[in-house]
């Protein structure tokens, strides 16, 4: 089969390596789209995969070709999306219900073989059947969806809050929809980019700009969103939070990245500032919430483009162009 391949850092290619074959509790996926996303920057970074070279794609959909001998849930000819999530159900951290910090964390498309590529591997357990209404070139969104679930989750915020998101790139975009749906009186949007920006006045947020300086709120946001990884974008975030605010850390920085705070701050405006890792209990619900239209897969893949040019699309996502741009195998 033909499959992308991170074979050192900062080298990709695309290469023929052997089918897959299914484990006794496995399935093997025929990928129809395989999303890129920051994460597989880290990865061509040789930062997250223990080992390389690797296939990437932690965000992919697609229809079983084969199933391992014990599996009964799941047939050939069925259209799944796949929670690439790997977690070992056995460290203080799964035991307790928190597999996402497992302790000895792995992911399909992370730490092993993912899905850019024509077939894929994941357990049954990680495949989620997807609705006839649905198409399954449009399901590979379902991964980061469930990320932002889990970000939501997290957050638990109350109705009414007003919200401030840094970036409005897939995730971003994705922030601003859930933040619409949970009750938010007021959803701003910060970003850099002029054509993301756009795409977030399209999904209605209620005021965009480059900068918060732009806009007038000087008490702060009840709840603040790093959707970008970005030190700037974080330090300038940590400071716009409202007395009683919260700030999510939900894009993925550099391991480098650092930020400067105000324990003296934290502590007299009882602010809080917490993380969203991955996903954790998410996958189906983003799932239901995929099948209700909660996203226009029109506005949020920007780019569709065959495996083969697999590294092109690395170039264009590392370049900032469009939304999520996906592989199709």
């Amino acid at each position: 089969m033909r499959a992308a391949i991170v074979e050192a850092p900062g080298k990709v290619s695309v290469t023929t390596v052997p089918d897959p074959t299914p484990g006794p509790r496995e399935v093997v996926v025929s990928v129809a789209s395989c999303g890129l996303c920051g994460t597989d920057l880290h990865i061509l970074q040789g930062e997250f995969a223990p080992t390389l070279p690797l296939v990437p794609g932690h965000e992919f959909a697609g229809e079983v070709v084969g199933v391992g001998r014990d599996v009964t849930e799941l047939a050939v000819g069925d259209r799944v999306a796949v929670d690439p999530s790997l977690h070992c159900h056995e460290c203080r951290y799964c035991r307790s219900g928190r597999g996402n910090l497992c302790e000895r964390w792995a992911a399909i498309g992370v730490t092993v073989s993912g899905g850019a590529a024509e077939y894929a591997v994941a357990p049954v357990a990680n495949c989620v059947k997807l609705p006839e209404h649905i198409d399954v070139k449009d399901a590979a969104l379902i991964e980061p969806l469930s990320c932002a679930v889990r970000g939501y989750d997290v957050l638990s915020s109350t109705l009414g809050a007003e919200v401030l998101i840094y970036g409005s790139g897939t995730m971003g975009l994705m922030m601003l929809e859930l933040a619409k749906r949970t009750g938010a009186a007021g959803v701003d949007v910060l970003d850099v980019n002029p054509e993301r920006l756009a795409t977030a006045g399209l999904l209605g947020c209620s005021r965009s700009a480059a900068g918060a300086d732009e806009l007038d709120r000087p008490g702060g946001w009840d709840v603040v969103i790093d959707a970008t990884g970005n030190a700037a974008a974080i330090q300038d975030g940590l400071g716009r939070v409202a007395k009683g605010g919260t700030f999510l850390q939900f894009g993925v920085a550099d391991y480098a990245t650092t930020a400067v705070i105000e324990p003296y701050r934290i502590y007299n405006q009882e602010i809080t500032i917490t993380g969203s890792m991955a996903v954790l209990h998410s996958y189906e619900r983003a799932a239901a919430l995929f099948a209700t239209g909660v996203l226009d897969p029109a506005v949020f893949i920007s780019d569709r483009l065959p495996l083969d040019q697999y590294p092109q699309a690395i170039d264009r996502f590392k370049a900032g162009i469009g939304r999520k741009i996906v592989v199709e195998p």
